[in-house]
This record gives structure tokens, C-alpha cells and sequence, in this order.
């Protein structure tokens, strides 16, 4: 009788555990949001950031804010989201670059397990790499591009955001399977990159195709030569992929999503995921999103949690390649 009344009690509280939880829920958000940046104003990353904030703060009815900090190729804000408040009241504008390349690259120096320390309520969708030359440029496509390489090895500049990001390792993994010499110069984010090679300061320069690079192509500040997906995009039909260009299984799509800290009560992963994919499903932030080169793609939080875990193992990969692991 007495294991009868403990097992009662003990399902009570559970029910009420499980209804605070669900209430919690319901009221959340309770106060400003921050959705963390690991990059400067201006690239891809932060654009998608602003545009997914302005959308949730008109579905919550409470303002959801981009913090950019940036540095040590996006650990900053990731390892900040990672030490914050288990409350959900901290996003981070997770990529393939702070949730793939940088645990590749920095494995043995990270200070927070970029799996088990996170959650991973919203996937937002793809967005491909974009390989860009100056205009006075003599190459229109990519194998015009590596004969001029190899005519003048070590003598062609390619900026990008900053070493190890997916952008530089996207030329880096052209670079290896073309046989080239072109020299990498990082800069301090996206579009300080973008800037010198429309300026011609600089030969050429990949990024995220999101944010200033598409602007700038249709603008013809730029001529792009490629775009690192392994389809063309819908903002630039017109522009080839590598794998079109002679580079056959060549496949780097970027990818951004919303993770937050691991002890976030899963109701509040639930509320994230379902108002994220609502808002995804049509309308404004989807045709926002289409509108900057992003193909939009949902998922549960597992199956997000699994794409960022395979991601990480490809990546691994490549990084170890091309010898790019941090001592």
C-alpha cells in the first residue's frame, strides 16, 4: 500500500513537472531575445540573423536582437551561447562554419563539446559559396580561371572571411582538386572581402552568397564564376556549378540554423522548432530568404542535431586534407 501511495505521489509530480514545463512554454518568450553573432556586420551570417529576428519578434510580440561577437572564427559567440542561461532567452545563428568547420579545425582547443552542449530547435535551410573575380579579370569560368593560375603560380590573391571558415575552405578544397597555387588572404569578415575585390584590390573573393555578394553580382561590381552547391541557385540560374565546371561530387553548401543551450527545457525546443518551421513554411521570412540565395529547409530538432553530428565528420575530413587542423 505504501509503494502504491510513493508510485502516486511520484506521478503527480511528474505531471506537474511536465505542466510547468508545457506552461513555461507557453508564455515563452518572457523577456528580450539574443540571437548571437560570430561575425561582423555585413555577411551572410548576420544578414540571415537580422531577417530571422525582425520575424520572430512580430510573431512574439517581444524583441529578439542580433549580438554580434565577433573573433576566433565564430567561437566567441558560440561558446557564450553555450555558457548562458538554460532559458532560451540565447540563440546563437548556428553555420556550418561555428557547428562544422570550427569543431574540425579546433577540436583539441574548444572549451564546450559543440554537440553535447547545445540544442538544436530550428534548421533555417542551405546556401551555397560563391567564387567572384574582379571584372578586369581575364576568366569568365572557372577552367579559364585555373590556366591564369597556373600561368602565374602564387601570384593570384582570394580573399574570404577569415581562415577556416567554410568559404576559405571551399577554395581550398578547389585549389587541391585543380592543382593551383592561389594565395589566401583573410579578412576581418565577409564583406571587408567583398569591398577589395569590387574595389580590384583584390583578384577575387568567395563568400556565402547571402548578403553582399548576390547585390554585387547583379550589379556587375563582380563577375561570379561559380557557385559551390551542388545545383545552381535560383537567384543566379545563370551561373555554373564547380561540379558543372569540370569538378565532378565538388559540393559545399553552407547552412544556417537557430541552437541554444543543451538544458533548454524541451518545451521550449518544441515552441522554437514549431514557430520557426510556421514561419518558414511561407510567406515573408520564406520569400526573404529565397530572396538572399537561401533554399529554405526544415527538420525536427533530432534531425537537425543529426545533420550538424555528419557535417562535423565531413568536414573532419577535409580539414585534415588540407592540413588546416589548429595546433
Amino acid at each position: 500500500m505504501l509503494k502504491e501511495t510513493h508510485r502516486g505521489k511520484l506521478a503527480v509530480a511528474l505531471l506537474c513537472m511536465l505542466a510547468a514545463g508545457v506552461a513555461h512554454a507557453q508564455q515563452y518568450p518572457t523577456k528580450p531575445v539574443r540571437i548571437m553573432v560570430g561575425y561582423v556586420p555585413g555577411g551572410g551570417v548576420d544578414t540571415t540573423a537580422r531577417i530571422v529576428a525582425a520575424a520572430l519578434t512580430e510573431l512574439w510580440g517581444q524583441q529578439v536582437l542580433v549580438d554580434n561577437r565577433p573573433g576566433a572564427a565564430g567561437n566567441i559567440a558560440t561558446e557564450l551561447t553555450a555558457r548562458a542561461a538554460p532559458d532560451g532567452h540565447t540563440l546563437v545563428l548556428c553555420n556550418i562554419g561555428s557547428h562544422s568547420v570550427t569543431p574540425a579545425r579546433f577540436r583539441k582547443r574548444l572549451t564546450y563539446d559543440p554537440i553535447g552542449d547545445f540544442a538544436f530547435p530550428a534548421m533555417i535551410g542551405g546556401v551555397p559559396n560563391v567564387f567572384m573575380v574582379h571584372p578586369s579579370m581575364p576568366t569568365r569560368n572557372l577552367k579559364e580561371f585555373v590556366a591564369y593560375a597556373r600561368k602565374h603560380p602564387g601570384k593570384v590573391n582570394f580573399g574570404s572571411s577569415g581562415v577556416g571558415a567554410s568559404p576559405h575552405l571551399s577554395i581550398e578544397l578547389f585549389k587541391m582538386m585543380a592543382g593551383i597555387d592561389i594565395v589566401h588572404v583573410p579578412y576581418k569578415g565577409a564583406a571587408a572581402a567583398l569591398a577589395d575585390v569590387m574595389s580590384g584590390h583584390m583578384e577575387s573573393s568567395v563568400g556565402n552568397l547571402a548578403g553582399g555578394p548576390l547585390g554585387a553580382i547583379r550589379a556587375n561590381k563582380v563577375r561570379a564564376l561559380g557557385v559551390t552547391s551542388a545545383k545552381r541557385n535560383a537567384q543566379l540560374p545563370d551561373v555554373p556549378t564547380f561540379a558543372e565546371q569540370g569538378y565532378p561530387d565538388y559540393d559545399v553548401t553552407g547552412w544556417y540554423g537557430l541552437c541554444t543551450q543543451s538544458k533548454v527545457p524541451p518545451a521550449i525546443i518544441t515552441k522554437i522548432n514549431a514557430d520557426m518551421n510556421k514561419l518558414l513554411a511561407a510567406g515573408p521570412l520564406r520569400q526573404r530568404l529565397e530572396d538572399q540565395g537561401i533554399t529554405v529547409s526544415t527538420t525536427t530538432p533530432d534531425g537537425f542535431a543529426a545533420h550538424v553530428k555528419a557535417e562535423i565528420a565531413r568536414w573532419t575530413k577535409v580539414v585534415q586534407q588540407a592540413k588546416l587542423e589548429a595546433e
